[in-house]
C-alpha cells in the first residue's frame, strides 16, 4: 500500500472545488498540501460528463473562477470540452497540477483524536491536520433500481459514463429521464438514430436558450481590456441575482411572468396539443431545476421520436416494458437519471469524532454550518455541502465564498495542535434558519425533487440571495467553534470541551485573504 505521507492539508477531489482550493492555498503561501483524485485525470463533473450535446446551463462569463476569467469562451454557454480545457489550464497556470495525485481512490478518512485525519487510499496512507472534502455532489451516477436492469441484451450506459466508442447511428434508442442531461442528449441523438423513445416521469419547465457564438472581435476585446469582461460578468450576475432569486423567494408576480414565458415557448415549439399536454408541468416554475433549450421540444416533435409517459414496469432482454403492457424494443438504453446527491456513497467513507459518518451528518436534521463545517468533524471543511446549491447562478461563486471562509479559518488555526469543531448549537440554529426561509420559497412548494431528503427537508438549495451567503462566509468566527489543543493531558467529552476548553483566536489581519466584491463577482 506504500508509506504514509504527512501533509498539513489534504483535499479530496480535483474538480472545480478542489482546484480552486489548491489555488487559494498557494495564494495564502500554503504549499504543504496534496489533492487526491480517484480518476486518471482532473476536471470532476466536466471530466465525467462527455455525452453528446453536453454544455453548462450557466453563462460562460459566470461559470469561471473570479481570479481566472477566460476571454476565450467560444460560446455564451460553454460546452463540456471547453470547460474541461479551462479547468486544466487554470490548474497548470497557478501551479496546482503539481499537488494533484491522480488515481488515488479514497477508501476511508478517519479522525484520530490526536489532532489528525488519516486518509487511506488504494495507493497508500496520508495524514493531515486539515481535511477539505471537494468530492462534489454530482460525482456518483444514479443507476435506477428498475427490475430486470441486468437482463437487457443491448447497450446500456449512464449519461455521466458515456462510452464514445459506441456508435448509436441507426439504432433504436431509449432515453430515461427528461431532466438537465436528457434535454441536451435528445436533440443531439435524434437526427442520427432510427427511433428514439424518451421516457418521462415528470415534465420539466423549459425556457428559451440564449446560446450563441461569441464573436472573435469580442474575444479579442476581452483579452485587451479584461475589465470589460469583468463588467459583463458583473451585469450577468446581478441580473440573475435580482430577477431569479426574487422570483423564487419573494415575488409571485415575477415567477408568474417566467411561467408565461415557458408556456409560450412550449406552445410555439409543440403544435400538437396532445404532446403539449404531456410536456406541461403541473407544479410551479423553479420547484425543480429550470432548463434552457431551443432544441429539446422540436426534437420531440420529429417523426422518429416518441414521448413515453407510462411508468416503467421493468426492463426485459429486448427493451423496456411499461405498465400499459407495451414492450418498447430497443438496441440501446441511455440512463439520464442524475446523481446520488442526497446519498452520495463518499459520505460513508468519512468518519469524524466518535465514528460519526459524513453520510449520517449530512442526512440529519441539522447537517452543517453554512454547508461548510459540521459537528463531530474537527478541522474538516466541506465544499458544495448542504444548502449551498443555487437554482439560478454559478456554483463556482458559492465555492469561492466557502474558500474565503476556509482560508481564513486555516490562518486563525495556524498554531500547531489547534483543533476546531463547530458548536452543535450554532449548526442547529443556522440550519433551522435555512429551513424556515426555504418553507417560504418555490423550492418547497409541493413538487418532489432531488433537492429534498427522505424527511422532506430541502438539503440542496441556499434560500436567499448569494450576496447573503457571501457576507456570512466573509470571516471565520472562532466563537462559533469549540477550539482545543491536542496537547491537553486528557481528551474530555464534547460537552466538557464546550464548557472548559474554549479559547478565542483573534483574527489575523493578513491571514483573512478577503476578496472585494469587484474581484469575486467581476
Amino acid at each position: 500500500m506504500g508509506e504514509r505521507i504527512d501533509a498539513k492539508v489534504v483535499v479530496i477531489g480535483a474538480g472545480f472545488a478542489g482546484i480552486g482550493a489548491g489555488v487559494r492555498l498557494l495564494e495564502a503561501d500554503e504549499t504543504d498540501f496534496v489533492i487526491l483524485e480517484r480518476a486518471k485525470d482532473l476536471g470532476g463533473t466536466w471530466r465525467d460528463n462527455r455525452y453528446p450535446g453536453c454544455r453548462c446551463d450557466v453563462p460562460s462569463n459566470l461559470y469561471s473562477y473570479s481570479f481566472a476569467l477566460n476571454a476565450g469562451w467560444r460560446q455564451t454557454y460553454a460546452d463540456g470540452e471547453e470547460i474541461g480545457a479551462y479547468v486544466h489550464e487554470v490548474a497548470d497556470r497557478f501551479g496546482v497540477t503539481a499537488h494533484v495525485r491522480l488515481s488515488h481512490d479514497v477508501l476511508e478518512a478517519r479522525w484520530d483524536d490526536e489532532g489528525h485525519w488519516r486518509i487511506l487510499t488504494d495507493r497508500g496512507e496520508y495524514r493531515c491536520r486539515f481535511l477539505i472534502a471537494a468530492a462534489g455532489s454530482l460525482a456518483e451516477a444514479n443507476m435506477p433500481s428498475i427490475p430486470g436492469r441486468g437482463l437487457f441484451s443491448g447497450i446500456m450506459m449512464h449519461s455521466a459514463r458515456w462510452d464514445a466508442s459506441v456508435d448509436l447511428r441507426g439504432m433504436r434508442v431509449g432515453v430515461l429521464g427528461t431532466g438537465a442531461s436528457a434535454v441536451q442528449i435528445v436533440p443531439a441523438l435524434q437526427p442520427d438514430v432510427a427511433h428514439l423513445s424518451v421516457f418521462q416521469r415528470t415534465p420539466s419547465w423549459v425556457l428559451p436558450h440564449r446560446l450563441r457564438r461569441v464573436p472573435d472581435w469580442r474575444r479579442r476585446l476581452y483579452r485587451v481590456i479584461p475589465a470589460l469582461q469583468g463588467l459583463v460578468r458583473s451585469a450577468t450576475y446581478w441580473q440573475r441575482e435580482l430577477l431569479a432569486v426574487s422570483a423564487f423567494t419573494k415575488y409571485d408576480g415575477l415567477r408568474n411572468m417566467l411561467e408565461r414565458r415557458g408556456r409560450r415557448h412550449l406552445a410555439r415549439q409543440v403544435p400538437d396539443p396532445e404532446l403539449r399536454a404531456k410536456l406541461t408541468p403541473d407544479y410551479e416554475l423553479g420547484c425543480k431545476r429550470v432548463l434552457p433549450s431551443n432544441e429539446f421540444y422540436p426534437a420531440l416533435c420529429q417523426d422518429n421520436v416518441e414521448l413515453v409517459t407510462e411508468p416503467i414496469a421493468r426492463i426485459e432482454e429486448e427493451g423496456i416494458l411499461t405498465t400499459d403492457g407495451e414492450l418498447h424494443r430497443l438496441d440501446a438504453i441511455i440512463l439520464a437519471t442524475g446523481f446520488h446527491v442526497r446519498d452520495n456513497p463518499f459520505g460513508e467513507r468519512v468518519f469524524g469524532r466518535e465514528s460519526h459518518t459524513l453520510a449520517e451528518a449530512t442526512r440529519g436534521e441539522h447537517p452543517s454550518y453554512l454547508g461548510t463545517t459540521l459537528p463531530h468533524f474537527p478541522n474538516f471543511f466541506l465544499l458544495s455541502g448542504p444548502n449551498t446549491g443555487t437554482g439560478h447562478t454559478s456554483q463556482i461563486f458559492m465555492i469561492e465564498c466557502q474558500l474565503n471562509y476556509v482560508i481564513d479559518a486555516l490562518a486563525q488555526l495556524e498554531a500547531p495542535g489547534t483543533v476546531a469543531e463547530v458548536l452543535e448549537s450554532v449548526a442547529h440554529g443556522q440550519s433551522e434558519d435555512v429551513q424556515r426561509r426555504l418553507r417560504r420559497t418555490v423550492w418547497m412548494s409541493g413538487c418532489a425533487s432531488w433537492y429534498q431528503n427522505d424527511q422532506g427537508r430541502n438539503i440542496a438549495i441556499w434560500p436567499d440571495y448569494t450576496t447573503v451567503f457571501r457576507r456570512r462566509t466573509r470571516r471565520f468566527d472562532p466563537t462559533d467553534y469549540v477550539i482545543t489543543e491536542t496537547a491537553a493531558p486528557a481528551s474530555p467529552s464534547h460537552s466538557d470541551r464546550q464548557a472548559t476548553a474554549f479559547w478565542r483566536v483573534e483574527p489575523s489581519g493578513s491571514g483573512a485573504q478577503d476578496r472585494s466584491w469587484s474581484t469575486l463577482i467581476g
